[in-house]
């Protein structure tokens, strides 16, 4: 039975258009400057293969990348043997992304409001997609992921860790932007996924000594 997004997230206003806005800017310069930044990153490569093999462990299936941008990690999916498609709040992301990768499945849509049947996808990757959503709206967020998941499909999040939300307001290519960079400590994360219903199964922590770090986080719907 398909549902028609559930209940929107509480917080949506502003953020969600400047977000829109701010990539639509910068679609083409981003696109460019992200292609093939997977090749210098082994750990990240190392976790999207780890990804796969739990997706295909659960059976296989339909795969979102949630936040795609120009669809280079959900090309990078498909070539790991995923049924993997993207979604991306911005119009002109999409657009790029269609033609860098013609013959993948991409859409505009919100995380807020996810355009999904209940329960229809093996896993969901929202990598580093989640770092302009405020954290009134993040538990939301991760409510959708959950509904949209599978009993036992596997969610996978990367983000900025830190503790702080600076404004960003120059971008890719020069160009103006207006969103906060949300970076947050890896266990706030990890309770709000908990909150929404999910098992947290596992941590990595990149580029601990530099001044941003990333994190993944793996987690399963139960």
């Amino acid at each position: 039975m398909r549902s028609t997004g559930g209940t929107p997230v509480t917080g949506d206003g502003d953020w969600l258009e400047d977000t829109r806005t701010s990539y639509d800017t910068v679609a083409a310069d981003y696109a460019d400057q992200l292609r093939g930044a997977l090749g210098e990153r082994p750990y990240l490569r190392a976790a999207l293969a780890l990804f796969a093999e739990l997706v295909r462990a659960g059976g296989g299936g339909p795969v979102a990348d949630v936040g795609c941008g120009p669809g280079h990690v959900t090309a990078h999916l498909r070539d790991l043997g995923i049924d993997a498609f993207g979604i991306d709040l911005s119009p002109a992301m999409v657009e790029v992304a269609r033609r860098d990768h013609p013959g993948i499945r991409f859409e505009v849509g919100s995380m807020t409001a996810l355009d999904l049947p209940d329960a229809s996808l093996a896993g969901l990757l929202a990598f580093w997609s989640l770092i302009h959503v405020p954290d009134d709206a993040v538990p939301g967020v991760f409510g959708q992921f959950r509904r949209v998941l599978r009993p036992g499909g596997t969610l996978l999040a990367g983000f900025h860790v830190g503790d702080e939300s600076p404004l960003k307001t120059q971008g890719y290519g020069g160009h103006p932007m207006r969103v906060h960079v949300h970076r947050r400590p890896p266990e706030r994360v990890a309770a709000w996924l908990r909150e929404a219903g999910f098992t947290v199964e596992a941590e990595l922590l990149l580029d601990p000594g530099e001044r941003v770090p990333q994190a993944v986080l793996f987690a399963r719907n139960p």
